[in-house]
């Protein structure tokens, strides 16, 4: 193919000239450091021989690269205009050129332009906000939430009225929250002054970790590279000492986004964050000024979240089915995230059935641990899953439990092995899981340990957070035809990553992929359940079929010996029971309610900027919410609540203090009449 010649740098749009007399709106032009070059060539190296994705640096990866870069540069379409874009478009072909040459130069040149155009509309904000003219909240106007997929703007006068926009609905939405005008503008010129600041201390460094990320994302969503700075940040996200909030978090246009909590982690603990919550702001103690964080690098956000043992940030949070955007305040004491905390639990549900009690056990698993110091120093009574497992199941068998289920909702995995001796737990002997590693090569992993520690009747419970080694267990149960999976579509992670060292950072690689004894893969696709129950987590928005260069799913051979069966009619029999019970249950109802209204809110991206039609807006989804909240209440024959803060004080809490949701429960509880029904039926059948 011709390739087009180098991006010339052409003359910038006649735009207004902002003169600021406080402000220096001056950025330096960054280029490539020496050091960057040998970096790429070792990068590429390793991407070529040890990736598990074979990708080509070619022309498409070219393109692909172009329109990654830039879409994750300006997500909402709101700095770059279409001549940019056109300027762009010389360097579709090129970038695979530079790569194999072992440069990076049109990265800076994008790079120094999104700057530039930054620095224009955060001159444009100020000077909007700093001025006489006030904003009309009477006017019929809306402004789009989502502009992903919007035309790129093609003059000035169009971006002024986007940005005119952008700061009116961030005015009304402040002013709501009790401030006054004067104070929500103040507020907006600090935010954009800040920003102003991380512009000009953004470097070269910075600037070739965010294209190089690009490129690797082009591999598969889990592979990354981290420059020494950010190597650092990522040991201390993967230690139990890091003292912090316990979340795992990442940047999604210019928010800073949570992606998961750490089981029994300080925020986990609050049981008032969940994933896709955006935070908006940050403050120290329990009187400190809460900073707005909108636009911050996420590095510097994790430094503002960390402190030490004991102390208290608070987090200003926008929930994520919320497009009003309103906000709320909750206050976390940071702690180590403690391994004990983190272990299996166990307890007893009691029901009646056709006039008999049955005895359910239910052993809580909230992550795959194991104490690597401990076992490697000889500890013969060192911690973990499997371990402890085995000795709550005789605990339970002491009490005659009439079946097990064990809950691995929001469990991500965790030690590969312990899925693996877990799983034995329930097997005389076998396989439970394959690798299949870059170079082809498959691997089976099989318990070898015939002991059984429960042959009774058997359920497990999985979500959409149910990830990696929650997967792998629960394929095996299933492919084994041990027992009922019972749930939601699992995440879908079915990739295995490793760390290489660099002379100058580190790259996360993809190098092997998670297969079930069936063959098939984990990935993209996850465990489909036996019996399926309403999932409030969005498949489009969450999972690994949501993530962009995902691993497709595919599978390999079999394990010798795995015969593939039909799905039971006893399967079909206890989904029918289920289904005509569920259809009567308030909860339910609740939660299929909720699940259509989520969808409602995605949908609708469209904000209004007339005061009265936007609070009129806002109250409506709050009454919306204490409805269904009292329909719910109503099924159950629990009287109703006048507010939502009433319902919180409600909620009953677990063992660690935390809030129980009613549609946590229910599921649960549904799972024990299934499993119930399925133990009856067997017994039947036999």
């Amino acid at each position: 193919m011709i390739k087009c010649l180098r991006l010339a740098i052409t003359p910038l749009l006649l735009l207004p000239i902002i003169s600021l007399a406080q402000t220096d709106l001056s950025v330096a032009t960054l280029s490539a450091d020496k050091i960057h070059s040998s970096t790429i060539g070792e990068i590429v190296r390793s991407l070529s021989r040890r990736h598990y994705n074979k990708v080509n640096i070619n022309d498409a990866l070219s393109s692909n690269l172009l329109d990654s870069y830039i879409s994750s540069l300006d997500p909402s379409r709101s700095y770059f205009y279409q001549s940019d874009i056109d300027e762009f478009e010389t360097l579709r072909y090129r970038l695979d050129d530079e790569i194999n040459n072992r440069q990076v130069t049109s990265g800076y040149t994008i790079y120094n332009r999104l700057q530039q155009r930054v620095i224009e509309r955060v001159g444009y904000a100020i000077d909007r906000l700093e001025g006489a003219k006030k904003f009309d909240f009477t006017l019929n106007e809306s402004f789009e939430t989502d502009r992903e997929k919007s035309p790129w703007i093609t003059s000035a006068a169009q971006m002024d009225d986007l940005w005119r926009k952008r700061l009116k609905s961030s005015v009304l939405n402040l002013t709501l929250d009790n401030e006054t005008n004067k104070e929500a503008k103040a507020k907006l010129i600090k935010r954009y002054n800040n920003q102003i600041k991380r512009i000009q201390q953004t470097n070269s460094e910075d600037v070739f970790q965010i294209y190089v990320n690009n490129l690797t994302r082009l591999y598969d969503p889990h592979t990354a590279y981290f420059s020494p700075r950010s190597s650092e940040n990522f040991k201390i996200n993967m230690s139990l000492s890091l003292q912090g909030i316990g979340a795992v978090l990442q940047t999604e246009d210019e928010f800073t986004k949570i992606v998961r909590l750490i089981p029994s982690g300080p925020a986990d603990k609050t049981g008032k964050l969940q994933a896709n919550d955006k935070i908006v702001g940050v403050a120290q103690g329990t009187n400190g000024e809460m900073i707005d964080i909108i636009g911050w690098r996420l590095d510097d956000v994790v430094q503002k979240i960390r402190g030490k043992k004991g102390t208290v940030v608070r987090l200003e949070l926008v929930g994520s089915d919320s497009k009003s955007l309103e906000r709320r305040i909750i206050s976390i004491t940071r702690d180590k995230v403690k391994l004990e905390e983190q272990a299996a639990q166990k307890k007893i549900v009691t029901t009646k059935v056709d006039g008999r009690e049955y005895k359910i056990g239910v052993i809580d698993i909230p992550t795959f641990y194991i104490d690597f110091a401990a076992a490697q120093r000889g500890d013969k009574n060192y911690k973990s899953t499997t371990r402890d497992v085995a000795i709550l199941i005789e605990e339970l068998k002491q009490q005659r439990i009439d079946g097990l289920i064990i809950d691995l909702r929001n469990n991500g995995g965790g030690a590969l092995q312990e899925a693996n001796s877990l799983t034995g737990l329930f097997l005389r002997t076998g396989a439970t899981v394959q690798i299949k590693f870059s170079n082809g090569k498959v691997a089976p992993y099989e318990d070898n340990n015939p002991y059984k520690a429960y042959d009774g009747p058997l359920a497990v419970i999985v979500n959409r957070q149910s990830a990696s080694a929650s997967e792998i267990f629960a394929g095996a149960i299933q492919d084994h035809r041990r027992g009922l999976i019972i749930g939601d579509q699992t995440f879908g992670k079915g990739t295995v990553q490793t760390l290489t060292p660099l002379k100058h950072g580190q790259l996360k690689l993809t190098h092997a992929k998670f297969y079930r004894i069936s063959g098939e893969s984990t990935q993209n696709k996850g465990v489909v359940p036996d019996i399926s129950l309403p999932a409030l987590l969005d498949a489009q928005e969450y999972g690994e079929s949501s993530l962009e260069y995902a691993l497709p799913w595919d599978r390999v051979s079999a394990v010798r010996g795995f015969s593939q069966f039909d799905r039971s009619v006893i399967f079909d029999q206890v989904q029918q029971l289920n289904l005509s019970r569920t259809d009567q249950l308030g909860d339910f109802n609740y939660m299929r309610d909720k699940i259509s209204h989520r969808a409602d809110l995605r949908d609708n991206t469209v904000v209004s900027l007339n005061r009265i039609k936007y609070k009129d807006n806002l109250e409506a989804e709050k009454q919306w919410q204490l409805d269904a909240e009292n329909k719910r209440r109503q099924a159950a024959q629990l009287p109703a609540v006048k507010s939502l803060a009433e319902l919180e004080e409600k909620l009953e809490k677990d063992k660690l203090g935390r809030p129980i949701a009613p549609e946590s429960k229910a599921i649960l509880n549904e799972s024990v009449r299934i499993l119930i029904d399925y133990k009856k039926l067997q017994q039947t059948k036999s």
